[in-house]
């Protein structure tokens, strides 16, 4: 049985709840967000009430990271791929031959694409020392879409 409940807003945010009404199911969203994050809070506490074993506990952050960093790389695959289907002759030569893989975010012919693609791919979000082991596993990834697109096409041309 469902229940409802009452919820306040900002006359703003109403405003434009009343533009969308027909085309998000409101009360959907609400019930999965909510679940969401009382699963979380949930986890939290028994993740906190269990006796704390470090060596699993460090088993499970590290899965969690070699999880996340392979999002990284994939993502950064992806946008390889992507960049290699448009990008020029000359470009698609230039990057692989270019020595510093790396380095390739600075250079000037790529700097404003690699801050664009970072924003979008949220790169920039994360302030501290791992933002860098993240975009090196994003740079790998892209590397290797280029590379990979490369090797598909260059006997063709």
């Amino acid at each position: 049985m469902a229940q409802k409940i009452t919820l306040s807003i900002p006359d703003m945010l109403h405003e434009r709840l009343k533009e969308w009404k027909n085309s998000f199911n409101f009360s959907k969203m609400f019930q999965e967000a909510v679940t969401d994050a009382i699963q979380k809070k949930e986890e939290f506490q028994k993740r906190f009430s269990e006796e704390f074993d470090m060596s699993d506990i460090i088993k499970r952050l590290q899965q969690e990271k070699r999880i996340w960093e392979k999002q990284f790389y994939k993502s950064g695959k992806n946008e390889g791929i992507k960049w290699a289907r448009s990008a020029h002759y000359e470009n698609l030569l230039y990057v692989i031959n270019f020595d510093d893989t790396y380095k390739l975010t600075n250079d000037p012919k790529f700097k404003i694409y690699f801050e664009e693609v970072h924003t979008q791919n949220e790169l920039g979000r994360y302030a501290n020392d791992t933002a860098i082991d993240h975009e090196l596993m994003f740079m790998d990834g892209w590397f290797y879409g280029v590379n990979e697109f490369w090797a598909q096409i260059k006997e063709k041309i």
